[in-house]
């Protein structure tokens, strides 16, 4: 019976735990109020109660209610599939309940059914039933794809705004004007977010939530970047050194005859942008695109990422993708390609947002009662997370498992395609003697 998941547990299933568990007197109490498995994970006190009036002893009672308890805390992923969990840790069902029971604090049971089902779902944090759903994982990637053409457009619009060199010059900074300008420092930052990147990949092959990981990356990245779309758009600030060349491109002042060319033209610079990713290495060159840094927000995005989802006692790891996030964010000064409060703006800005998302990730289960508040400040999260009951653990697949893995899912593929392929071969077969019997009819 160990083995048979309790949702699919029958009366005789039930009867047969309460004979394991000490509880025979309860079985003809239970028999006759047909409980089964999904009934008797749901039951509470006062159930237990009114199924059995004819028992005086209150000791038997709660011995079957701490006997029940445990088994709720052994199936809790099966209570949120169930949709049950979600009952208690609102805040009208609290409330009722604290008004109603004396303020002695005996055997407060709203109070303890909130506490039990506001705790994380395990002793230490980590998740209990962790769902690759990799629909979700792809509407991410759709979210993070959308938001790289909005940002490659809206980079072609600032750049034709950018302010003329000879009326605005370079604004006073602390940093670039005590630093001397290194020419190939701006690659060297794209050769450490490109290794920083590389690190990533190789943590998404092996790690065994790689789907949960990717849908977190590109949640969070689309996010940051359209919010660095809005604040490129609304302010542009003057060329942060005069060794960039910065001029818009001539526009043509016939609007009439040239608007659909005109729009032609971005759209096809904005492609330029996108297909590079933006790097200079690719061959892109852009200005006006300051406030915040994008490559500040890449370096500091993928440091953050595999320090999070690698064990912790990887020191140097960790201490090595640190390194490399800070000498690509000097780098980038260093070039003079951007000022310093474009720097600590998007390194704030991506740290604050990578950290709230996972502190409210990982405290789902803490925070039922702001579920609704939630859905609405953060729908993206509240969608993307919501079977997530917990943290991420760090474990890995071997690449024996991954071979595998990918094999098994390679062959499902066949038989789904080759299954396709023969039904629609039996229904032509079908349709052509449907159509062969009309033809001898008439």
């Amino acid at each position: 019976m160990s083995e048979k998941n309790i949702v699919e547990w029958t009366q005789k299933d039930v009867t047969r735990w309460l004979r394991e568990t000490g509880h025979e007197k309860f079985i003809e109490s239970f028999f006759d109020q047909e409980i089964d498995g999904k009934v008797l994970l749901t039951l509470k006190e006062d159930d237990l109660k009114l199924i059995s009036r004819n028992l005086q002893k209150i000791g038997d009672i709660k011995r079957l209610y701490i006997s029940i308890k445990q088994l709720q805390r052994d199936n809790v992923a099966v209570l949120f599939e169930l949709g049950y969990i979600d009952i208690f840790p609102s805040s009208n069902f609290y409330n009722h309940h604290k008004h109603e029971m004396p303020s002695s604090g005996i055997n407060n049971e709203g109070s303890i059914e909130h506490e039990f089902y506001s705790a994380s779902v395990s002793e230490d944090g980590h998740a209990s039933h962790l769902s690759p759903e990799i629909w979700k994982t792809f509407i991410s990637l759709a979210y993070l794809f959308i938001v790289t053409w909005i940002t490659a457009f809206v980079m072609v619009i600032v750049h034709d705004r950018v302010p003329d060199m000879k009326k605005y010059p370079p604004l006073p900074d602390i940093f670039l004007d005590n630093v001397p300008h290194i020419p190939w420092a701006f690659d060297m930052c794209e050769v450490t977010g490109t290794i920083l990147f590389a690190i990533w990949l190789i943590v998404l092959i092996f790690h065994k939530y790689r789907f949960i990981l990717l849908r977190r990356f590109f949640a969070l990245s689309g996010t940051v970047f359209l919010l660095r779309c809005v604040t490129m758009l609304i302010t542009s600030l003057s060329v942060p050194g005069t060794h960039l060349q910065c001029q818009p491109r001539k526009v043509s002042e016939d609007w009439t005859s040239s608007a659909y060319v005109e729009l032609y033209n971005k759209i096809a610079m904005a492609y330029v942008i996108w297909r590079g990713a933006g790097m200079s290495i690719q061959g892109v060159r852009t200005c006006g695109d300051y406030m915040f840094s994008g490559h500040t927000v890449a370096l500091t995005m993928l440091n953050f990422f595999i320090t999070e989802y690698t064990p912790r006692q990887l020191y140097f790891l960790h201490t090595f993708t640190w390194m490399l996030n800070m000498f690509g964010i000097f780098f980038i000064l260093a070039a003079h390609e951007h000022y310093s409060i474009d720097v600590f703006v998007a390194f704030y800005i991506t740290s604050r947002l990578f950290l709230y998302y996972h502190t409210l990730a990982n405290n789902q289960a803490l925070m039922q009662r702001d579920s609704n508040r939630t859905r609405i400040w953060f729908p993206l999260f509240s969608f993307f997370e919501s079977s997530v009951d917990g943290i991420v653990p760090n474990e890995y697949e071997s690449p024996s498992l991954i071979v595998c893995n990918l094999a098994c899912t390679g062959k499902n593929i066949w038989h789904l395609v080759r299954s396709s392929i023969c039904f629609r071969k039996s229904w032509r077969d079908v349709n052509g003697s449907v159509k062969n019997s009309t033809k001898k009819e008439h």
